[in-house]
């Protein structure tokens, strides 16, 4: 793919931020996308930029970036210098590994700074007219607020936000109609994504409806773009730099979980991918240097002994049941799309071809499929997301005579919903002058998760417990009644919906009155 750019030219920048690798692509309507060079801070072969910064002081304006970490020869170190892995970090809200003390910056100013200055490395004679966006599932909510706050003031007229599993399934160029499982094993994350691009059978393209973003509704595009839709998604916060622990705890278990010994460990990884056998050479400065030599077998023993496989067998369980109680069975999916590095691991080959024998494996591009779907996205698809927790609503039951919590959206649904949810609700006793709202958040009954144990990254699966509910910290304002109701009538008929931005809306009528309230938006959810 040709990397230099034509002069004067807007069209669409997409940024794809990684744990590991950042891409910069551009596309000027009617030509083919191209990667962006960068220099000094991009590699060469492949055109990225190392997700790595190098701070002499925590209120340095200018570090060192990328390519430059690496000549510098600084991206061994273990110090606070050294910002790494700040994209896992970015966004999450509980739970997970979370940024250590000592660093000067937290991940979400990294991130800040990382994309600035790369914004600031772009052609001097390039103004792009929009800039889109990937997020990942896991953090998505606080990572789209995030990138709010970090794109505010970049002189750009239009910015966009995808979702990185949907991005790469338009990146892979399936026609309308498919439905693909997107297998992202990044440097920092893993997601899996049931997508399904719309169309095909004879339907015609939907119109396309541009994204809202910064406060700005995009909605002038008329272009007919392909409209996709994610019916089921999982993810977990692990990623590379973790199979890199695992496999210098595997070489050097009584050594220091260091930067160089990760570096190294790294370098094995990648030459596994295409060889059965490799080697390096390495010193921790202490004593003379160090041959490390491993095996794919023995890389997949490590990986499986780690729990990757069981993990993501039961992360692909998750995804299909979300795809089945969508009416979407494993074998309507059309192919299976494995992006990110860590994809190319042998015992993650594997593991594809052995649940997947039946169905095409579309493994190109797998670095950069991501910005390239991204710049397909825009400006013009609507994405349809899905929820990663559920909302319920507490009800008075009269036959017990006690308040339960009814469901309102499950896990997985997709929003915007495409029609709301009706319920009605009576009256506890006579003279109610309001009917109270009082809504929660599902707690899971089973859910994966990371967690460290002397500095290793270990996958564990909560049991399944009693189902509980919590409370959302805001509540909304109860519903008056006028006149006050008697117990035991239908009283409120109520209409919940999900909507573009995340909302939670209700539309509700007085049964008694006829009488329709003005639309209540609830509250955000996720």
């Amino acid at each position: 793919m040709e990397q230099t750019t034509p002069p004067g030219r807007g069209g669409t920048l997409a940024i794809d931020l990684g744990s590991s690798t950042t891409v910069v692509a551009h596309q000027v309507a009617g030509q083919a996308p191209r990667l962006l060079s960068l220099p000094p801070y991009s590699l060469s072969e492949p055109v990225v930029v190392p997700s790595l910064l190098w701070l002499s002081h925590p209120d340095q304006g200018r570090p060192l970036i990328g390519r430059q970490v690496l000549e510098a020869g600084l991206a061994h170190g273990d110090g606070p210098e050294l910002q790494r892995d700040f994209k896992r970090r970015i966004g999450a809200v509980q739970g997970g590994e979370t940024a250590p003390a000592l660093w000067p910056l937290s991940p979400e100013r990294a991130g800040a700074l990382l994309l600035h200055q790369l914004w600031g490395a772009l052609p001097a004679d390039l103004a792009p007219e929009r800039l889109v966006l990937t997020a990942p599932i896991e953090a998505y909510p606080g990572y789209r607020q995030w990138l709010l706050e970090v794109c505010r003031d970049l002189p750009v007229q239009e910015l966009a936000l995808v979702d990185e599993p949907t991005a790469a399934a338009i990146g892979a160029g399936l026609p309308p109609g498919s439905t693909v499982l997107v297998v992202d094993l990044g440097g920092g994350t893993i997601d899996l994504s049931l997508v399904q691009l719309q169309g095909g059978e004879g339907r015609p393209a939907p119109i396309a409806q541009l994204l809202r973003f910064a406060g700005r509704d995009l909605i002038d595009s008329r272009q007919q773009l392909r409209c996709a839709r994610v019916i089921g998604k999982a993810g977990l916060a692990l990623g590379g730099r973790d199979i890199d622990r695992w496999i210098a705890h595997h070489l050097c278990p009584q050594q220091p979980l260091g930067g160089g010994l990760l570096d190294a460990c790294e370098r094995l990884k990648c030459a596994l991918s295409d060889q059965d056998e490799a080697l390096v050479v390495w010193s921790d400065g202490s004593g003379p240097a160090r041959e490390l030599q491993l095996s794919r077998s023995e890389l997949d023993a490590v990986v499986a002994g780690a729990g990757l496989i069981d993990q993501l067998d039961g992360l692909l369980e998750e995804v299909l049941a979300a795809g089945r109680s969508a009416g979407v069975s494993l074998e309507a999916v059309t192919a299976i799309l494995p992006v990110g590095g860590s994809s190319r691991l042998s015992g993650v080959r594997r593991w594809l071809q052995d649940r997947f024998h039946t169905i095409p494996i579309r493994d190109q591009r797998p670095v950069e499929a991501v910005a390239l779907g991204a710049l397909a996205l825009t400006p013009g698809v609507r994405i349809q997301d899905v929820l990663s927790r559920g909302v319920a609503l507490r009800c008075w039951d009269q036959r017990s005579g006690r308040h339960h919590w009814h469901p309102l959206f499950l896990a997985g649904q997709s929003w915007p919903t495409p029609a709301p949810l009706e319920l009605v609700l009576a009256c506890s006793h006579d003279g109610q002058t309001a009917l109270e709202m009082v809504l929660g958040e599902p707690g899971d009954e089973q859910r994966g998760e990371v967690v460290f144990e002397a500095g290793l990254p270990v996958l564990r699966r909560a049991a399944a417990g009693q189902a509980w509910v919590k409370p959302w910290p805001q509540q909304p304002p109860p519903l008056p009644l006028d006149p006050p109701g008697r117990q035991g009538e239908d009283r409120l008929r109520l209409r919940f919906s999900i909507s573009s931005g995340a909302e939670l809306e209700l539309h509700y009528t007085d049964l008694l009155s006829g009488s329709a309230a003005p639309p209540r938006r609830l509250g955000p959810v996720r």
